[in-house]
């Protein structure tokens, strides 16, 4: 049987090592314990993350985070450390994600298995070497330009940023999540991991990055206003973000999207995105449960 512990500060090289292995599925825990650390105060992007180890070496490991999602990287010991970690950190559980193999298995050894959702999917996981990036024309030529969002602009994207969770995330529309939405686009403006694309001064598309390492970034809350759509500004504006990542030396972008969601299929590969041929999962609860 493993050894099981609560990483803590000095166990960082020991679970990048271990990430490494698996570093297409672990975007999340790699970018959230570099931001934030492995002490678990809930503060953003804090958690509290529970490793089996076998001799001193990490086999497995399940973080849940300030935001009450469990994220898990165990292709051994999964029950182990998922139970672990929630008896550890005491948090209520909003949602799973990791390979999609692990994030179904998670849910039963949860007892979550009939559990309502507000989204339940095994996504495909797509990359693209930058160097091979496909820069759109209208990118190319500077009739739209991306670039970092202005203070005056943040409230429209906060707006947008609701707008997404509802079409994308299955979330439902409220002050709350308004509240919510308005905090991500904070924190994303403080880091500078989120751009807008512009037609003239007119904002006509958003991506972010989600999770962000020295080497390979994670796009994510990529968002079209839907009377925009149509016009290649999506591909413009993932692109933009991924040129500014290029020239700061990253070397690789990941991102997820759903079996069904041909649209943005599309886009991804129209700029080079090819599928890894793994699957990622992602579960969104209905309601957060102790």
């Amino acid at each position: 049987m493993p050894i099981l512990r609560t990483l803590q500060p000095g166990d960082e090289v020991s679970l990048e090592a271990f990430l490494l292995q698996h570093s297409d599925t672990s975007m999340f825990l790699r970018s959230n314990w570099r931001v934030a650390g492995l002490l678990d105060q809930g503060a953003r992007f804090q958690g509290t993350y529970i490793a089996a180890y076998i001799d001193e070496t990490i086999v497995a490991v399940a973080a849940h985070f300030w935001n009450g999602t469990i994220v898990v990287q165990a292709p051994v010991y999964l029950s182990e450390v998922v139970q672990a970690v929630v008896a550890q950190s005491g948090r209520a559980i909003s949602g799973i994600s990791g390979p999609a193999a692990q994030v179904e298995a998670t849910k039963s050894i949860l007892g979550f298995s009939n559990r309502p959702t507000q989204l339940d999917e095994a996504e495909i996981l797509f990359s693209l070497t930058l160097r091979d990036l496909k820069i759109p024309e209208a990118l190319a030529s500077a009739k739209v330009q991306c670039r970092l969002p202005h203070p005056d602009e943040l409230e429209l994207l906060t707006q947008w940023c609701a707008a997404f969770s509802v079409e994308t995330l299955g979330q439902k529309d409220s002050p709350s999540l308004t509240t919510a939405s308005r905090l991500v686009i904070e924190a994303r403006q403080a880091m500078a991991m989120h751009w807008v694309l512009v037609a003239g001064d007119t904002p006509v598309a958003y991506s972010a990055f989600n999770a962000s390492l020295p080497d390979i970034v994670q796009i994510g809350g990529v968002w079209t206003p839907p009377a925009l759509r149509g016009k290649g500004y999506a591909k413009s504006v993932v692109a933009g973000s991924l040129l500014n990542a290029r020239s700061q030396g990253v070397k690789r972008a990941i991102l997820f999207t759903g079996d069904n969601n041909q649209a943005a299929q599309a886009v991804y590969r129209g700029i080079g995105f090819l599928p890894t041929g793994e699957k990622y999962g992602l579960v969104l609860f209905e309601e957060t449960q102790a």
